[in-house]
């Protein structure tokens, strides 16, 4: 149920909890739920050199590990350091490792802390839009590997994720943005609702109003973690969150002009007009998505020919031989998965 203040103080007093497989996912303020959530013992943070810059005085708190920033960073070389950074800490089993940070910083966190010792108990607290609607919550944890998206991985729920829309000021609009993208994309999967509601709004609005967009973070996590509880580990119903990621990873190891909300805009408009086309989704519908896509700001050309892209699908973690399985929107808040032949997917662009 949702519900918006009359007041401030109704605000300060209000939060968003949703379980996924019986760990916190709250969506209110940070100096409220850490104290709550975090474990008493050690608490040793992962996080990068952009947050030491805004958030210094938090991570100073704790021991900690910075990593660079961006997808140069999420690979195995970095993992790598940090476990050698956690020997000479002296991490061991009762250590709780807290990820500070955006999506590549929770992803390295959960894979580190999911193996060290054979797996330490680990938080994240997020701190990009991207990140809260999607790579922080559903424990997928994994690193890229010669620029493939996540080949090597696990899956390992964190005991709590924190998502405070306070902490998203210091995003610029572009970083910002690319979180759009993936709500956009929840809302099309399962939440009709939630897709109507941000063609109603600007991203002004969003940027200004935080009671607004926590409850618009609320519904787009509360998609994944419906999702997650019935299929934890990607064998149904989870696939449909890969909803325009095949071509949008595509993207990412094709060009570097796009970041991932970006190429996710893009892949998410072309399997829109495959459906189209092959009379699953309506023209109308079709239409709708790429309109709230261009007025967030998207473009929706991708940054390399087609043809390259669809060779460099079959390397595609969801590929499985000569066959893959695509998500296709049906219609607004509705999808389904359908394996098929990669020759038949190419043939559909």
């Amino acid at each position: 149920m949702f519900y918006f203040c009359s007041t401030i103080q109704e605000y300060v007093t209000m939060k968003y909890s949703i379980q996924v497989k019986d760990r916190s996912v709250v969506v209110g303020f940070l100096a409220e739920e850490l104290p709550r959530l975090l474990p008493k013992g050690r608490v040793v943070v992962i996080s990068d050199i952009n947050m030491d810059r805004h958030y210094h005085s938090l991570l100073a708190q704790y021991d900690h590990v910075l990593i660079s920033q961006g997808e140069t960073s999420k690979t195995l070389h970095t993992v790598d350091k940090i476990y050698r950074q956690f020997i000479e800490l002296g991490v061991d089993r009762s250590t709780f490792v807290l990820g500070i940070g955006g999506g590549i910083v929770t992803d390295v966190t959960g894979f580190v802390a999911s193996t060290y010792m054979r797996g330490l108990e680990f938080g994240f607290i997020s701190t990009t839009l991207l990140g809260q609607v999607d790579a922080s919550v559903g424990g997928k944890n994994g690193v890229n590997v010669d620029g493939y998206k996540n080949m090597v991985g696990t899956f390992n729920q964190p005991r709590f994720v924190i998502c405070d829309v306070g902490m998203l000021s210091t995003l610029s609009m572009r970083e910002f943005r690319t979180g759009l993208a993936e709500m956009i994309k929840a809302g099309v999967i399962a939440d009709q609702c939630l897709f109507e509601r941000l063609e109603q709004v600007s991203l002004q609005n969003l940027r200004e109003d935080n009671q607004l967009l926590s409850e618009l973070v609320y519904r787009a996590i509360r998609v994944k973690a419906d999702i997650v509880e019935r299929d934890e580990r990607e064998a149904g119903d989870r696939r449909k969150l890969n909803l325009g990621h095949t071509l949008a990873h595509a993207i990412e190891k094709c060009s570097s002009k796009m970041n991932h909300g970006e190429a996710v805009a893009v892949g998410l408009s072309l399997i829109s007009d495959a459906a189209c086309r092959r009379g699953i989704m309506s023209q109308q519908d079709k239409e709708r998505i790429d309109g709230l896509l261009s007025k967030f700001g998207f473009e929706l050309t991708p940054p390399v020919e087609l043809r390259r892209l669809l060779k460099e699908v079959k390397k595609d973690k969801k590929s499985e031989g000569d066959h893959i399985h695509i998500v296709l929107p049906e219609k607004i808040g509705s999808c389904r998965v359908e394996k098929m032949e990669l020759d038949e997917f190419r043939k559909m662009f």
